[in-house]
């Protein structure tokens, strides 16, 4: 299917104007130290599978139409980055500059790829071709001077379309950006627009930074720079993808299974990501005294203090770190594995939060990638609203993860298309995803979509 996709038309949408013929204050937005954590990475992709809809429904037009009504609500999503290099110390600020330029909106057609061919390939690991139905591939989140906040592409196949997404995460983060889409299938499925103030109040931001630190914050221009990650052809292309279901009964079982174990409150989430932690280390053939880590990136608005309310729009995660050695996570049960989870999540308190970020002002150190080696990276939610997305033509009958960030060890947690049903598309090296799929233990409390 090498030659599958044939790009139709690329477009600008921009937000809907003002009624009156006004244009509102232009909104500039200034950065924090958790947004520019994010400035080299890539732009985190997902892509919603939907059944096909009625062939007299002009889809791409409802989609730009409702869209523009969406971005004017979510204006930030229509800005792009501004950059202001500081001569006086070697230095560049960003902030957000929220001047309507809009976004990046593709149409392509695949069609000779079927829904069959995305859920269920032959080989049981997440098709190659999928990397085709996304918009921002290697697109970098300090490219958002000149290229958009967000991006979208829809994809006509055969029997269905595919709308992948790809959005900036120094400008928001998944909460913000379900929100978004929320809102953007609400109004395409129901006519909905902007103006419409009880149902759509105005956006309310993040309006959180540290108190006594200048902004807009300087960085190093070397830190601002990207650099090609040091991976090896053949170590990249040994990566693959495969989805893992678990059940609400998966859950329980592990949940009661880790407590039972354990005097602590451990969550599903930290059940089943402790389950996928010791899984995949018993299967990576590693030494025991290697070091191993579990980092999860958690929504910090209701941790703050004052806490934020859980709606507002921006980029407030954290990551929390879950470190111990291989020989001891394999000579302790799941329970223990999911304490360690608990603890470090418990940890991520207000004074944590702005503790880092100030150390951080004093020395801004920039990640070329999020990974280390011998981790798992749990993003995503199972809480985000994704299967209640209809645009008119139907619920999505699947979710997938695009490529961006992706890494040795990452996982990305959805709900399932049931309810309390989990799924989490899981990126490994392709001789321990090999082990896993038919590791007995493992598979006892999951299963292979």
């Amino acid at each position: 299917m090498a030659g599958v996709v044939v790009m139709i038309s690329k477009s600008i949408v921009r937000p809907e104007s003002n009624t009156d013929g006004s244009d509102s204050d232009r909104v500039k937005i200034h950065l924090t130290p958790w947004d520019l954590f994010f400035l080299r990475s890539d732009y985190p992709q997902r892509g919603l599978l939907f059944p096909k809809p009625d062939p007299e429904t002009d889809i791409i037009s409802q989609l730009k139409s409702s869209l523009s009504v969406a971005l004017k609500i979510f204006y930030p999503f229509a800005g792009r980055l501004a950059k202001t290099e500081n001569e006086d110390d070697e230095t560049a600020s960003f902030i957000v500059d929220c001047d309507g330029s809009g976004v990046k909106f593709v149409h392509a057609s695949a069609k000779t790829v079927s829904v069959s061919d995305v859920l269920e390939p032959a080989d049981g690991n997440v098709p190659g071709f999928l990397s085709r139905f996304f918009p921002a591939n290697g697109v970098k989140s300090c490219e958002g001077i000149s290229e958009s906040l967000i991006a979208f592409q829809v994809t006509e196949l055969k029997d269905g379309v595919f709308l992948g997404f790809g959005y900036n995460h120094m400008v928001a983060d998944g909460s913000s950006f379900w929100n978004f889409f929320n809102t953007w299938s609400e109004i395409c499925s129901t006519g909905l627009h902007s103006g419409d103030r009880k149902k759509f109040p105005p956006l309310l931001l993040r309006g959180w930074f540290l108190d006594g630190i200048d902004y807009p914050i300087r960085v190093p221009i070397a830190e601002t720079k990207t650099q090609p990650l040091i991976v090896t052809p053949a170590a990249q292309h040994d990566l693959q993808e495969k989805v893992f279901r678990f059940t609400s009964s998966n859950i329980s079982e592990l949940k009661s299974k880790a407590n039972g174990e354990v005097d602590g409150k451990i969550s599903s989430l930290q059940a089943i990501s402790a389950h996928m932690w010791r899984s995949i280390i018993r299967n990576s053939d590693l030494n025991p005294e290697e070091v191993v880590h579990c980092k999860l990136l958690m929504d910090m608005r209701r941790r703050l203090n004052p806490p934020l309310d859980k709606d507002c729009f921006g980029n407030v995660v954290g990551f929390a770190t879950a470190t111990t050695t291989a020989g001891e996570m394999l000579s302790n049960g799941l329970g223990w594995a999911a304490l360690q989870i608990n603890k470090t999540v418990g940890s991520q308190t207000n004074e944590e939060f702005r503790v880092l970020a100030e150390n951080w002002v004093k020395d801004p150190k920039i990640p070329n990638h999020v990974a280390v080696r011998n981790s798992i990276i749990v993003a995503s939610s199972p809480w985000f609203n994704v299967y209640g997305n209809d645009f008119g033509w139907g619920k999505p009958i699947a979710v997938r993860a695009g490529p961006g960030n992706t890494s040795d060890g990452k996982l990305i947690v959805y709900p399932g298309l049931e309810a309390g049903n989990i799924e989490i598309q899981t990126c490994l090296s392709s001789h321990v995803l090999e082990k896993l799929s038919t590791d007995a233990e493992f598979l006892k409390h999951v299963c292979v979509v």
